[in-house]
């Protein structure tokens, strides 16, 4: 009786992680920028020791959060400072503790101090290492290719360009990327370290004046939730069909 009750409560467990994922996706349904996370598969695994030998417990193959970066709905705003990054494009940014992670989220802003950021507060991060930042008194413009102009004006008052550096973008269609718990993207197996990664075959571009929004379908995750609820209520209906058996049995045995 016990096995069934085992395997029944492992079930259960392993499904609250789904449940997890699940409800952070729909929480963020209206995030910009934000990325549903793919779900792992079961493994079966036998234990081993005296009297497990039927005993199977469900343990994930992986529980990194590994990141799905198919394309949001775009939104264009006519800000110069909000960007939409194409295809498997990604942003660096600073973490809390100085190093490199990523994200896709688009609506920069410059601090009070000059710098770069986007509208979570994580400075952005420059291609060739540092912040980047901004002279008081003019705008900015960003190219496709990630290049930051500061619009001024010169001695006789007229408009000129000047470029102050390039947004660090990694094309990662050759990188699986994980989130961390902060929400921001690294490559999977850094553990939370970030830190940079390698450049993909594929060109890094954004497109400007324009937001992605997050490219979790709520209709989906409504669905997927409720298929969770209805089988950890199949789990429960076994482990208790498993004890009113029991109890029959003890009864059974009392009579006799």
């Amino acid at each position: 009786m016990d096995k069934l009750i085992f395997t029944a409560l492992s079930g259960a467990k392993t499904g609250t992680v789904r449940r997890v994922m699940l409800t952070n996706d729909l929480a963020n349904v209206s995030t910009n920028g934000f990325k549903k996370a793919s779900f792992q598969r079961d493994i079966p695994t036998q234990l081993s020791g005296p009297g497990f030998p039927v005993r199977f417990q469900p343990l994930m193959e992986n529980k990194a959060d590994i990141i799905n970066l198919a394309a949001g709905t775009r939104m264009d705003t006519g800000n110069p400072l909000d960007v939409a990054f194409n295809d498997q494009t990604v942003l660096g940014v600073f973490g809390e503790q100085g190093e490199i992670a990523f994200t896709r989220r688009g609506d920069l802003r410059v601090s009070e101090l000059g710098f770069i950021e986007t509208a979570n507060g994580y400075l952005v991060a420059a291609e060739g290492g540092g912040p980047l930042t901004v002279p008081a008194g003019g705008s900015v413009t960003i190219t496709p290719d990630g290049t930051v102009f500061f619009n001024g004006a010169d001695a006789a008052g007229v408009a000129a360009p000047l470029a102050i550096g390039q947004l660090l973008m990694r094309d990662t269609s050759a990188t699986t990327l994980q989130r961390r718990p902060d929400g921001l993207f690294e490559e999977f197996g850094a553990n939370g370290a970030g830190g940079d990664i390698a450049p993909g075959p594929e060109a890094a571009s954004l497109t400007a004046k324009s937001l992605e929004g997050s490219n979790v379908n709520a209709v989906e995750v409504l669905v997927s939730l409720m298929d969770y609820y209805r089988s950890f209520e199949t789990q429960m209906k076994i482990i208790k069909s498993a004890e009113e058996l029991d109890q029959t049995g003890a009864r059974l045995m009392q009579a006799s």
